[in-house]
């Protein structure tokens, strides 16, 4: 039985440990959208991830059906099918892995019915289907007749409440996979009890993605390090030049009214800037004052002084909550902020957890990624937990699990 922290204290769900899928064919959400360039994977971290669940499951007898979206299709498209992730799986994997282009058709029931126990199907991408982000009842009632157990182990769609991530859980027993576990766990020990000090990082392009978290987080931390296009935003409300960098100038008085606050201090801005007179890969890269940077000139990145600060200051903490880069990382000219913050992270003596596709991407970019204490699958899902907020995949669990317990039993 899996116990929440403190600001889910009364949330308690079944977990794998709970099931016993000897024989059973066990429907799994996982979450394998994965980056896709001309077909090809560029990252394969969640295929990674998600894997030590499934072949969990196939060692003890089950026969274990995975289902996942990839990328936002509008309709069906070869190009976001997910027989390439499940080719990938297939060379990784220790068991059977094989792939339907189906999610609830007659191939997909059909594919299910030939496996073997202790073997591993792909199904097509969910958002194939019309009714999958709507958690259409037909649908969800469709998943729920393909197996005998539903395992929720997306932690990065677990705020969705969409078909497959909670409408199967109304048709199926439900239990918390163990990556979602883990997950939880990190997450939740930054909130209820973080070692002091408590430092989050936030980069990314937009503070409008971040102001439930800043808002929420501010008070509890001990300092923010603000980088990425998200920080000219704040900078502008400080009264600070920023030239043609991008900024939300309707969040520009909230975070005026943030900065004044009383906990308003704890936010660092950059003191420099990487700034070129173009967005572009071969822009000329020149490091500014945070003051100076021309009206013709935008920022793609933070300057050495601010990456030197933010390393400094990350080395003193206690924990660090690190979500989105400093600057265009893609790019290399514009690459040494979110590469000296993420090897700060990497060698903090401290509790560590990185969470978003992009700070991912650059953790893995400079070969990182085993160097901290926690390495996210889900950006906006462990933003909204640091929010506080309950995601509708959690309360899915939760309530299947009163269910079973009212019924008596566990899985049966």
């Amino acid at each position: 039985m899996f116990q929440h922290y403190r600001f889910w204290a009364m949330l308690r769900f079944l977990t794998t440990d709970d099931l016993t899928p000897d024989h059973k064919t066990v429907l799994v959400r996982s979450d394998l959208n994965v980056p896709l360039q001309d077909g090809e994977i560029t990252d394969d971290f969640r295929i990674r991830a998600a894997l030590p669940t499934l072949e969990t499951l196939a060692a003890r007898g089950a026969r274990v059906v995975v289902m996942s979206h990839l990328g936002r299709p509008k309709k069906k498209s070869k190009k976001l099918s997910l027989q390439p992730v499940a080719d990938r799986m297939a060379g990784l994997a220790t068991v059977p892995v094989t792939f339907v282009a189906s999610l609830v058709g007659r191939a997909a029931k059909d594919a299910i019915k030939e496996m073997d126990p202790a073997t591993i199907l792909v199904l097509e991408n969910t958002r194939f289907e019309t009714g999958e982000t709507s958690n259409d009842p037909d649908l969800a009632a469709k998943l729920g007749r393909l197996a005998d157990a539903f395992v929720l182990d997306a932690f990065g769609t677990a705020h969705r409440a969409h078909a497959s991530t909670v409408g199967v859980g109304e048709h199926l027993p439900s239990f918390a996979g163990p990556l979602l576990q883990k997950e939880l766990e990190a997450i939740g020990k930054l909130v209820a009890g973080a070692p002091r000090p408590f430092v989050v990082v936030l980069g990314g392009a937009k503070v409008s993605d971040k102001i439930g978290v800043l808002t929420s987080l501010l008070p509890k931390v001990d300092a923010m390090l603000i980088g990425g296009g998200m920080c000219f935003t704040l900078m502008m409300a400080a009264g600070i030049k920023v030239g043609s960098s991008l900024v939300e100038v309707d969040m520009v008085p909230q975070m005026r009214e943030l900065l004044a606050s009383a906990d308003g201090a704890k936010i660092v801005l950059p003191e420099d800037i990487v700034v070129a007179t173009e967005f572009a890969e071969d822009a000329e890269p020149e490091v500014v004052g945070a003051g100076d940077i021309p009206d013709g000139a935008m920022g793609l990145d933070i300057g050495p002084v601010t990456a030197a600060r933010y390393a400094a200051i990350v080395n003193e903490a206690g924990s660090v909550f690190w979500n989105g880069p400093m600057g265009v990382f893609e790019w290399e000219p514009f690459r040494a902020g979110t590469a000296a913050v993420a090897k700060a992270v990497a060698d903090a003596d401290a509790f560590t957890v990185v969470g978003g596709g992009d700070s991912v991407a650059a953790l893995r970019l400079l070969g990182l990624e085993d160097e901290v204490s926690f390495v996210s699958t889900g950006g906006g899902a462990g933003l909204e937990l640091l929010e506080g907020k309950r995601l509708p995949g959690l309360t899915m669990l939760e309530r299947s699990a009163s269910e079973i317990r009212s019924n008596g039993g566990e899985d049966d």
